[in-house]
């Protein structure tokens, strides 16, 4: 059974905290964890680089980091206003074309009636022209003369 692993913790000059840990083959090693600087804890430790360059704000690579970082979010606002306008322009026109099918579902439904309606008559003027056959397979009424007569 190996051994159970040691742990120390220590603080390196940042403030970053540093467990060590002795395992049972090797020796200490050394697993850097960030801590926050502040004593309600939850923030983030900053590095020293970073520090050291925010506190400089007079410099010109400040200067030029800060127009760069403008410049970008200028642009970014003016790609998200463009975005925003074709996309109430697509709307604009989906809205239209709604509204042009729309009154065209109505006049194909119109059309639709009227074309019922004549079918309808038409058929019912047929079935009042057509009289039943007898048994014998002759027509009886009218149709039987019309027969009789185109002999």
């Amino acid at each position: 059974m190996s051994k159970p692993s040691q742990q120390k913790t220590t603080k390196d000059q940042n403030g970053v905290s540093v467990i060590q840990t002795q395992a049972h083959t090797s020796g200490l090693q050394q697993v850097p964890q960030l801590v926050p600087v502040s004593p309600g804890g939850g923030g983030k430790a900053m590095a020293p680089s970073k520090s050291k360059k925010s506190a400089d704000k007079e410099s010109d690579e400040y200067r030029q980091r800060r127009e760069r970082n403008n410049l970008a979010v200028k642009k970014s606002r003016m790609r998200s206003k463009q975005k925003a306008q074709d996309t109430q322009e697509r709307v604009n026109e989906l809205k239209e074309e709604n509204e042009r099918l729309e009154s065209k579902i109505k006049l194909l439904g119109k059309e639709l009636s009227v074309l019922k309606d004549l079918f309808l008559e038409h058929a019912h003027n047929l079935a009042d022209n057509v009289q039943p056959q007898s048994n014998d397979g002759s027509t009886t009424g009218q149709n039987n003369k019309n027969n009789n007569t185109g002999q």
